[in-house]
């Protein structure tokens, strides 16, 4: 018997495929769920614009800034120190402080009486939600083997289509009934009650790798690491990917609701009914189906484990021109529909990557840089570029200057396509065996 389940062990890793730890299935759903709330606290604002505009009396430059810059920068480079930390420190203790801080800015949203205070407690959010995402990353990868980290990565990367099927319409029934500042509210308070129960449910996982022995400051560790991130080629690569799909995301996050209002005149309510399931259902569609298929590919074709996400994200690009200028309901819902599928497949697979190139120690720093490219420079590009557009073009196009101020989002998809085409051409040559 014990010769017949060697024989199988062989086998898998002939195969290049480990066993699925079944143990560390709940740490891998309440990191999901973190990471849901995660999303849906930064992502609420954006179902608001519009009402906060017309409270607020303020333009859409303004909203672009706040909903985009007020956020990003701060979640950007705060997660850099904390992210260097996590490789280092108690990465639970650090994502659970995180989650209590932000849930409560989320909360206080709901009291804010002109732009000025919304920037704050944008601000603040996003020092809180710095300390999820990086850190979440390096726990999943040591709790789970390398050949497996696409999947149980792409399964916490359908956290933000989780958050728009089943919290989004919630959020917009709240904010059409009981008006902004309750959602806000509401979307808070569960944040406290699973911070909690993630710290006394979770513990941190044991490091393989070896402490530091040469005696260094901090920021001169922080600054070797980062040299050493850089003079990789595939994380280069794969950096330039993440960021020009930043741009697409950050911005589609932002201001879908707002086209929808202004383009097909619906309210919130039908709004976020729309955008819940197809971002909801078809994203975890396709990040699942992108997972497994990533999961699937053996160690000898390593390349398509980055050319799978790169052939998702060019098809991006027409999707969202189907979406923005289809004239028929048939033809703009599968757009929209199309783009929910193939936006977020990249995901999982290129975390995967990033853990698997740059060695245990440098975990959480190498997916809080690829996400500094992502919101920092993604979400002013994004958000921000729609805002400035819709002013510039609004005199000419009225409502539908929005169509157009988006239409240069489609683009960006195909850029993030050939950086990661790029990026696959170098994963083998610097895949780690000791990841």
């Amino acid at each position: 018997m014990q010769a017949a389940s060697d024989s199988v062990v062989a086998c898998e890793e002939q195969q290049g495929h480990s066993a699925w730890p079944w143990a560390a299935s709940w740490p891998l759903a309440i990191l999901t769920l973190v990471s849901v709330f995660n999303y849906l606290d930064r992502s609420l604002l954006g179902l608001a614009l519009p009402a906060i505009k017309q409270e607020m009396e303020v333009s859409d430059t303004a909203l672009g800034l706040v909903s985009g810059l007020a956020f990003v920068v701060i979640y950007s480079l705060v997660g850099i120190p904390i992210a260097w930390a996590a490789d280092r420190y108690n990465r639970r203790n650090i994502i659970a402080a995180g989650l209590a801080f932000w849930s409560i800015m989320t909360a206080v949203t709901g009291l804010v009486s002109n732009i000025w205070q919304l920037a704050i407690t944008r601000f603040l959010m996003g020092a809180g939600e710095a300390t999820s995402t990086a850190p979440a990353n390096s726990v999943i990868a040591d709790y789970f083997p390398a050949d497996r980290r696409p999947l149980a990565l792409a399964i916490y990367g359908t956290a933000a289509t989780i958050a728009y099927a089943i919290f989004f319409p919630v959020a917009g029934w709240i904010t059409e009934n009981y008006g902004w500042r309750t959602m806000f509210m509401a979307a808070g308070a569960p944040g406290i009650v699973i911070a909690i129960m993630f710290v006394l449910t979770v513990r941190e996982p044991p490091r393989i790798a070896k402490p530091e022995t040469k005696k260094v400051s901090a920021f001169s560790s922080m600054g070797n690491d980062l040299a050493g991130l850089f003079s990789n080629r595939c994380f280069v690569w794969i950096f330039a990917g993440v960021t020009f799909m930043g741009a697409n995301v950050w911005a589609a996050g932002a201001w879908t609701p707002t086209f929808f209002a202004r383009v097909h005149d619906m309210g919130m309510g039908q709004a976020s009914a729309i955008i819940g399931p197809a971002r909801g259902i078809l994203g975890a569609a396709g990040i699942l189906i992108g997972g497994i298929l990533v999961d699937r590919i053996s160690s000898a074709h390593l390349p398509w484990r980055i050319g799978v996400p790169a052939i998702a994200c060019f098809l991006v690009g027409p999707a969202e021109a189907l979406f923005l200028l289809g004239d028929t309901t048939s033809m703009w819902f599968l757009g929209f529909a199309l783009t929910s599928f193939f936006t977020l497949i990249h995901q999982g697979p290129i975390y995967a990557a990033t853990v698997n190139i740059v060695g245990q120690r440098r975990r959480a720093l190498a997916i809080a840089v690829i996400l500094l490219g992502a919101s920092l420079v993604g979400n002013i590009v994004g958000p921000s570029a729609v805002g400035i557009l819709n002013d510039l073009l609004s005199p000419h196009y009225g409502d539908l200057a929005i169509r157009y101020s988006m239409l240069g989002i489609a683009v960006t998809p195909v850029l993030s396509a050939l950086c990661f085409w790029r990026a696959a051409h170098y994963y083998p040559q610097y895949n780690r065996k000791d990841s």
